[in-house]
């Protein structure tokens, strides 16, 4: 039986299996916070996919300037996300809940706020606002309310060891603790026990002088310890590393943390679930049975379930796979593992976050806001003469080229498969449809390699493999 398509409960809610979309910024609200059409369908979207968890974009608990951002702060908001809600309950069994966040200001010149600057009535305000967008969260008929302890944001902020407070609210670990557990206590009060409360935090924050997991499993076991119904954890995503860029606010995805909370292409599969696994493990040796989300370059089913058999989490988190491919549970589910559209891990859609703009994926068809959906059967074709694929060795790497396959409704990509010598043909690679060239620069000089190249549609159809061309890297001299 599959692990990863068993129920699991979490408080007041059962999931239907256990993917789950993590909170990703979409850049697609307005000004105004509202949601709208191109809110409503990338949601629609994900939930279609029937994953057993999506969690709506942070959308904020406080009024504030902070550009294209949802927001629960008022009951101005309440219709659009009761209908966004709605929406994805017609279409899907999957579970609903909205990440909320409070974060402080920052501004173009650089300036950043920081949580020494608060006063204790702001401190009450954040948890009063905590509590009233929950209230708001259940009224809209979400199924439950993350709330968004993570990265540089302000709660975060104080479960920091950067936390520079000198009062009650900073310094020694249980200080830091202070107000996010009264935020929690909060929440729950007003929410009432049978609603569901989870909390995302980072495992690791990745930066110098940094907590690292060995104090997420003291913060994990005192959210725990307060009934929180599941975690979720991140890394890194911190002020402190990112790199300055004048007349810009600062961006914290861009430093060494950032690329821990995002790991690219050159970090190994699941490259951040040794620390959920070490926050689980000591739940469990405290008798806390709460579930756990791991998540950071998830990408493949046999991954995925050999992480739940080895009991490492109890959730799998994956957001650029399912931005990349939102149908994978589904395909997951049916045995058609091979015709999903993977990720590269190329960040791109972390690359226009950070330039406002709105956040798509770069394999979706050009000018897409959302994943292309298709019930095509027929794959794609090579032309005349076949791709006539190439491999040349040089400088350092490996050039492939090759002519382009057509498709009867729209060609998606291309799979990069490659062995080392005379060994298996293995993924290594997704390239985008317009493309006919691509640079492996992953070679060791003295290894021959063998490529072969197989094509795919919108709705991951897979064409004829190309046949494999052999090059040898020349040896080190």
């Amino acid at each position: 039986m599959s692990l990863l398509f068993s129920p699991i409960r979490l408080g007041g809610m059962t999931l239907p299996n256990r993917i789950v979309v993590p909170a990703m910024v979409t850049r697609l609200s307005g000004e105004d916070g509202l949601v709208n059409d191109a809110i409503r369908d990338r949601y629609v979207r994900f939930a279609k996919g029937q994953p057993g968890l999506v969690v709506v974009e942070a959308m904020a608990v406080h009024q504030s300037k902070s550009g294209p951002l949802l927001r629960i702060s008022d009951d101005a908001f309440v219709p659009g996300l009761t209908e966004l809600a709605a929406r994805c309950h017609d279409v899907s069994d999957a579970k609903v809940v909205p990440q909320i966040i409070h974060f402080l200001k920052v501004a173009r010149s650089g300036y950043r706020q920081t949580v020494d600057m608060l006063s204790p009535d702001d401190l009450r305000a954040i948890v009063s606002a905590y509590a009233a967008a929950a209230v708001r969260a259940r009224a809209c008929g979400f199924d439950g309310v993350e709330l968004h302890m993570a990265h540089a944001y302000t709660l975060s902020s104080f479960l920091s060891r950067h936390n520079g407070r000198r009062d009650a609210y900073g310094g020694t670990l249980e200080n830091r603790l202070r107000l996010p557990s009264e935020v929690l206590a909060a929440v729950r009060s007003a929410v009432g026990a049978d609603f569901p409360i989870g909390i995302r935090f980072v495992a690791d924050e990745c930066i110098k002088n940094g907590y690292t997991q060995v104090e997420a499993a003291l913060i994990a076991e005192r959210f725990a310890s307060m009934g929180v119904d599941y975690l979720s954890l991140s890394a890194g995503g911190k002020f402190e590393d990112a790199i300055k860029k004048e007349g810009e606010p600062p961006y914290p995805y861009t430093g060494y943390s950032g690329d821990r909370c995002m790991p690219g292409s050159a970090y190994p599969e699941g490259a951040n679930l040794h620390l959920a696994a070490h926050v689980r493990a000591h739940l469990r040796s405290r008798g806390l049975a709460t579930p756990v989300c791991g998540s950071g370059k998830i990408a493949s089913q046999s991954f995925a379930e050999a992480t739940l058999a080895d009991e490492r989490v109890d959730l799998i988190g994956m957001a650029r796979a399912l931005l990349a491919d939102p149908d994978i549970p589904r395909k997951w589910r049916s045995g058609r593992e091979d015709t999903v559209v993977r990720c590269l891990y190329g960040n791109v859609c972390k690359a226009l976050d950070e330039s406002f703009r709105k956040v798509t994926c770069t394999l979706w068809p050009k000018g897409s806001l959302q994943a292309p959906a298709s019930s095509d059967t027929e794959p794609p074709v090579w032309g005349d003469g076949g791709p006539a694929l190439t491999a040349t060795a040089a400088n350092g790497q490996v050039v492939l080229a090759w002519r382009p396959a057509t498709d009867n409704e729209a060609l998606y990509g291309y799979e990069v498969l490659r062995a080392e010598h005379d060994g298996i043909l293995l993924h290594h690679a997704s390239v985008r449809g317009r493309s006919t060239r691509w640079e492996d620069t992953r070679v060791l000089g003295g290894t021959a390699y063998r490529y072969a190249l197989r094509p795919y549609d919108l709705a991951g159809n897979r064409g004829a493999l190309s046949e494999a061309v052999r090059v040898e890297v020349p040896a080190f001299s």
